[in-house]
């Protein structure tokens, strides 16, 4: 069984059992959060699809860590002119591992 849930302007495949990396959400580590925006359902021959969500289905997950991506360098330069502009950017993510799947 497995469900695409939706989660920032991103989606994702998710298993029980699985560990997925989503987005940063506002939640700390060892709570659990419901995601309640699943667009798909598959449970062996059964297949729900929503429009645009599949009502009742929810999936439960709890919170592992927030860690941060890899740093990500931004450099600018126009030869000639002296001109240099230096800029890094770290993505913040949030890991959950799934629980359960609601339908």
């Amino acid at each position: 069984m497995y469900a695409v849930m939706k989660s920032g302007a991103r989606q994702y495949r998710a298993s029980v059992g699985d560990t997925i990396r989503v987005e940063k959400l506002p939640v700390e580590p060892g709570e659990q959060i419901e995601l309640d925006e699943v667009l798909l359902v598959v449970d062996e021959d059964e297949v729900k699809i929503g429009q645009p969500a599949v009502e009742g289905a929810k999936v439960l997950a709890t919170v592992v860590a927030q860690e941060k991506g890899p740093k990500i360098t931004v450099f600018k330069y126009r030869p000639s002119k002296r001109y240099r502009r230096h800029a890094g950017h770290r993505q913040r993510y949030t890991r959950l591992r799934v629980d359960e799947i609601v339908v």
